[in-house]
């Protein structure tokens, strides 16, 4: 889990989780980066995947108070280990990097609501890039790019 800023107007804040394999768990656009955001962001990403027994953070104090917090009230089962390694986010940060890319290019966002259905955008395109799109329907043959961005459009 990590966050990065983004220019809306002034700062606003993209928190992203990456499994192990590098792949993209969830992400979530915040106004701010304080306990409230870490903990709104890790409910959301467990929402529709299993509990993680590691999560790795990095020296931002307000992401290490938020899970705590939420092993406190029940919501994070008190067998997760929390670790804080520059190293190991690495991983999350390389991937930053590919939206910070195509972000920078546009100069910023005017609106708060266009910079959240962009950066889905963005990340759907990633997601299938990596491979991470359902392509059930394709059957055992290879799908074109243009095959699955029109399926993903479409769902």
């Amino acid at each position: 889990m990590d966050e990065t800023y983004i220019k809306v107007r002034s700062w606003v804040y993209l928190y992203r989780a990456l499994d192990k394999a590098g792949w993209t768990v969830d992400f979530f656009l915040s106004r701010n980066r304080d306990v409230t955001a870490g903990k709104t962001f890790l409910r959301n990403a467990m929402k529709n995947r299993r509990t993680p027994t590691k999560i790795t953070l990095d020296a931002y104090v307000a992401s290490h108070r938020a899970v705590p917090e939420m092993k406190e009230t029940g919501e994070l089962p008190r067998r997760v280990k929390v670790r804080s390694s520059q190293y190991l986010n690495n991983l999350v940060e390389q991937d930053h990097r590919r939206i910070k890319q195509r972000i920078r290019a546009m100069l910023g966002f005017k609106r708060f609501d266009h910079a959240a259905v962009t950066i889905s955008g963005i990340e759907l395109a990633e997601q299938i890039k990596k491979r991470q799109f359902k392509t059930g329907k394709f059957g055992n043959r290879k799908a074109t790019m243009s095959e699955l961005w029109n399926a993903a459009l479409a769902a």
